[in-house]
């Protein structure tokens, strides 16, 4: 997975443990290993939810710090209003 630079430091030391993506299919799977932000990162857990059900601890697990700032940074691949299917990536740091 890939992360904007302003938060790839806080992604591997841990801080970033939730993203919120915009894809039209899943782009990681549960268990899965991935290298990011010169770390390994393992995929806990997977959903789809409307916007509106991102909580303000994804919000802070996300790094960011209010919902509307994780709205415009997950929004790179489309407008996301409170409808709007997104997937919700929960891992840590292998």
């Amino acid at each position: 997975m890939m992360f904007s630079r302003e938060l790839r430091d806080a992604v591997a030391r841990g801080e970033i443990t939730v993203s919120i993506r915009l894809w039209s299919r899943p782009q990681v799977k549960v268990g899965g290993r991935y290298p990011t932000a010169g770390v390994l990162i393992e995929v806990d857990s997977l959903d789809v939810l409307p916007f509106s059900a991102v909580t303000e601890d994804d919000v802070r697990a996300s790094g960011e710090t209010d919902r509307e700032t994780l709205r415009e940074r997950a929004a790179h691949s489309g407008p996301i209003d409170d409808a709007t299917l997104v997937y919700r990536v929960e891992f840590h740091v292998v």
